[in-house]
């Protein structure tokens, strides 16, 4: 089984979420919002449309990565995801998926490399089309849902005032946590940044 040590590169970027107005700015979408602000920053104007996914090629301080958001809605992330690693020649190892997570508090982000899908159904399709677990996660924060709130409902919500604040805060050190990781390597980025919080 593979570890953190044996992610030499990163390539593919895939922010997990679910296509459609409706689905906007939902703790679901916490991918797309983090892959969109990372694009943002390096200036992309223009997401075209490959194996089911809408995708931008970047230049990253001399290293050539592909960013995607699969359109296939979240439990079928899995499909464009094993399309693109074979468009690309991208090895599993090379691979990140930023995604939201219910056992990450609120306001922060965490990378791990490996593991279970723990219930979320776009990790769990990932990790069924390309028959391994060994890639990084860039995990958001987004907490448990309060109450007697159903996780579904939850998750597919939209945070309200200082939560709204938390969420935007779990995104931005989400793209710190990107960033760390592709100028230091994963392993450096893991124990630096995870050990902070």
């Amino acid at each position: 089984m593979a570890s953190s040590q044996d992610v030499e590169e990163i390539k593919l970027i895939v922010g997990l979420g679910n296509p459609g107005a409706e689905y906007e700015g939902t703790r679901h979408n916490a991918g797309f919002l983090v892959i969109g602000s990372f694009a943002n920053e390096l200036g992309v104007n223009y997401w075209k449309q490959q194996c089911g996914a809408l995708v931008a090629k970047v230049n990253y301080k001399g290293k050539d990565l592909v960013l995607a958001k699969p359109q296939s809605y979240m439990n079928r992330s899995g499909g464009p995801t094993k399309l693109l690693m074979a468009e690309y020649k991208v090895a599993i190892t090379e691979l990140v998926v930023i995604h939201d997570e219910l056992d990450i508090d609120k306001g922060s982000a965490r990378i791990k490399f490996g593991g279970g899908h723990a219930g979320h159904n776009g990790l769990k399709s990932i990790i069924e089309k390309c028959g391994s677990k060994d890639f990084t996660r860039l995990r958001i924060g987004i907490g448990r849902p309060p109450g007697k709130m159903r996780v579904p409902d939850y998750v597919l919500g939209r945070p309200k005032g200082q939560e709204d604040e938390l969420f935007d805060q779990a995104l931005a050190d989400g793209l710190t946590c990107l960033n760390a990781m592709l100028d230091d390597g994963v392993p450096k980025a893991m124990s630096l940044l995870n050990a902070h919080k």
